[in-house]
């Protein structure tokens, strides 16, 4: 069951401090949001989770990379070390970011590149309708429709053709490149790869235009441009860079000098110098720190060190600018004076990879961009999944702090829903993490599931345990209990043993302590089948299951109600509400009826006398979402659908706990179960 929150008295108070200097009566200001994310760069890329104490060690056979603004960030900011990814792929892992869903519910899994974001609610639509100016900026690779070929020069396809372009799915403005495949390469105009301006495609113009440097120049001028045009109406950026993923190439020119408004990476808006770094020549600058480096090759300080690869040289520096691109925005919001009231967020889509898209190919074992851990990107160890993040928020979060809550990327919208005033939709799977950035209420445990699916095998990397090197992928999951962890590999059926491991322990995932774990291992089994549904374009071993009753014990006869206020423009998860009014009946139609403006949860137990498959049914015009256990087995909260709404489950005999959340109409809506002898 998602965790009960609430938009807190003491939130509240903290928001108003941080206003209060604007004027005594000036209401409170929710804070700005941007999120970073990275594509491909590993926890151990981070500076501050792992390169320095490579520095630190002077091991001159390990060599290392540096983040320093990043580094910064942290000092001033709050480090989620146990921070993971919903997938180790790109576009399953953003789906589930948007969505503020789980793998276990999102439309995009496993390899879905370019498929459309489902037409639901989304991290857009959230802040949209909460108040805020939204934009995103940068990799999408959600569109659905046609990919297209985008070098041809008829029917080409726009957005238009896309239904899940971003302009669709609730923010304002985009700018970035649509498709998945775009964004293997780094210079759109050079490359033959389309760049999109909400409705208009302008690669013809990014002569020499760095994607790190075109992104970042973008959202620097959107900021600035939100902040000079409706300086109280707050902004959320979803600014997804590129890189370092796949074609390692390099900037243009040196970073330019001072950040901020007047400095760093500035928008032109001139046609073939439309930043100003694209004056130079594509894929040229090394940064210094890196261009001359040698490495101690053959782990022998009796021979001469040779130079570092130029594969390594280009991936520390493409590394080095998305730092020095993050850098450049902190100090865009501290000219601004909005710094303080805007939170940032720095993190990665999965696991490093081992891509270069050039004759020099790449391994992240050169820098352990994997960090402690093993796996890689398409991976569901630690390494593959487990990517950290960084949060800055001088007005709402202390500094300098290290939080080791484990968290996923579904958070991020419960928890920038809860910053913005409003509960997040009922399909969300999310857990807030306001408590624990502001040290104020009581902080729920986020769930953390994995499953996907590759064909491939585990790189046979020394650095990783003998037994998993090369190891068979295939069906792989991965779910979190306390601080274990428990990891499934090529899995046949759902009687698979989970290995598990405690990750807070043995990082590494050296010690299977699943035979000393019985009863953490049946937890697991039954907790990945109440936890999710089953989708048919991405099927696994244990869709078919039966999914397992509650104890008898922990059952209660009725069902309880409680009625809401309805102040948000959906549908709301109303457990992070305080009702107006409450009580208990014997069935769901014996529930009262409300009024037009509210909303209701009833809760329960559905009494299976069977095992088998048993379909629940709504009927047309009705805004309800059901929950039985975790799994959301009926979605009708976005939008009321014209025919009825059915979801079909494999549920064994017992009890089994739902939720039913329901708004727009007078009379608890008609909910039907099928199925053996019911």
């Amino acid at each position: 069951m998602p965790p009960r929150l609430t938009f807190s008295f003491a939130l509240l108070c903290l928001l108003l401090g941080s206003t209060l200097a604007v004027g005594a009566d000036a209401p409170p200001q929710p804070p700005n949001v941007i999120f970073v994310l990275c594509d491909d760069m590993g926890y151990g890329d981070y500076g501050v989770f792992f390169q320095n104490m490579r520095k630190e060690n002077a091991d001159r056979a390990e060599p290392w990379h540096l983040t320093p603004k990043l580094d910064q960030m942290a000092v001033e900011g709050v480090q989620l070390r146990q921070h993971y990814c919903p997938a180790p792929v790109c576009a399953p892992s953003r789906a589930s970011l948007l969505l503020g869903v789980h793998q276990g519910h999102s439309n995009v899994r496993d390899n879905q590149f370019d498929k459309m974001l489902e037409n639901n609610h989304t991290l857009g639509t959230v802040m949209r309708g909460a108040g805020y100016a939204t934009a995103a900026i940068g990799k999408w690779g959600l569109q659905g429709g046609s990919a297209g070929n985008n070098k041809s020069k008829q029917n080409k396809p726009g957005p238009q053709d896309w239904p899940g372009y971003p302009t669709k799915r609730g923010f304002d403005d985009f700018f970035g490149y649509v498709r998945h495949r775009d964004g293997h390469a780094h210079y759109p105009k050079e490359d033959g790869k389309e760049v999109w301006a909400n409705d208009e495609e302008v690669s013809a113009d990014l002569a020499g235009c760095y994607t790190a440097d075109l992104f970042t120049a973008r959202a620097k001028k959107w900021i600035v441009d939100q902040h000079s045009d409706n300086p109280t109406k707050p902004f959320f950026l979803y600014l997804a860079f590129d890189t370092p993923h796949a074609k390692l190439q390099l900037p243009a020119a040196p970073f330019p000098a001072g950040g901020g408004v007047d400095g760093g990476l500035q928008w032109t808006g001139e046609a073939g110098r439309m930043i100003n770094t694209a004056d130079g020549e594509p894929d040229s600058y090394m940064h210094p720190d890196y261009a001359n480096q040698t490495w101690d090759h053959d782990d022998d300080e009796s021979t001469a060190e040779q130079p570092w690869p130029d594969v390594y040289k280009r991936y520390a520096a493409d590394v080095r600018r998305i730092d020095d691109c993050l850098g450049d925005l902190l100090k865009t919001l501290a000219d601004l004076g909005i710094d303080d009231n805007t939170l940032v967020v720095f993190t990665t889509d999965n696991g490093p990879s081992r891509e270069s898209y050039l004759p020099e190919n790449y391994e992240p074992t050169f820098f352990s961009s994997f960090g402690p851990f093993d796996g890689i990107k398409r991976d569901t160890w630690e390494g593959g999944i487990r990517v950290g993040a960084v949060v800055r928020w001088p007005g709402g979060a202390k500094p300098d702090r290290i939080s080791e809550l484990p968290s996923q990327s579904h958070d991020w919208l419960p928890t920038f829903a809860e910053l913005a005033g409003v509960a997040p939709p009922a399909h969300c799977d999310g857990t807030s993490i306001v408590p624990m950035l502001t040290e104020q209420g009581e902080q729920q445990t986020p769930q953390v599931y994995v499953e996907y699916f590759n064909g491939q095998k585990s790189p046979g990397y020394q650095e990783f345990e003998a037994s998993r090197r090369g190891g068979v992928r295939k069906q792989m999951q991965a779910i979190r209990d306390s601080d274990w962890v428990g990891v499934r590999y090529n899995v046949q059926s759902h009687a698979d043993p989970f290995e598990i491991y405690n990750v807070v322990d043995d990082p590494k995932q050296t010690k299977n302590l699943a035979d000393q774990l019985p009863d953490v291992q049946q937890r697991m089994h039954d907790a990945v089948l109440r936890l999710r549904r089953p989708n048919a374009s991405a099927p696994r071993p244990y869709d078919d299951e039966l999914i397992p009753a509650i104890a008898d014990s922990d059952a209660q006869p009725g069902v309880k109600w409680s009625t809401y206020a309805a102040n948000t423009p959906w549908l709301a998860r109303l457990d992070d509400l305080s009702p107006e009014a409450s009580g208990d009946a014997g069935t769901i139609d014996e529930c009262p009826e409300i009024a037009s403006s509210q909303s209701q949860l009833i809760t329960g137990m559905f009494d299976i006398s069977a095992d088998g498959k048993y379909t629940f049914t709504l009927p047309p015009g009705v805004t309800a979402v059901l929950r039985l256990h975790d799994a959301t087995v009926l979605d009708a909260g976005f939008a009321p659908s014209d025919d009825e709404t059915t979801g079909t489950i494999m549920l064994a005999k017992g009890k089994h706990p739902f939720r039913l959340y329901w708004r727009g109409s007078t009379r608890v809506p008609k909910l039907t179960l099928s199925g053996p002898k019911q």
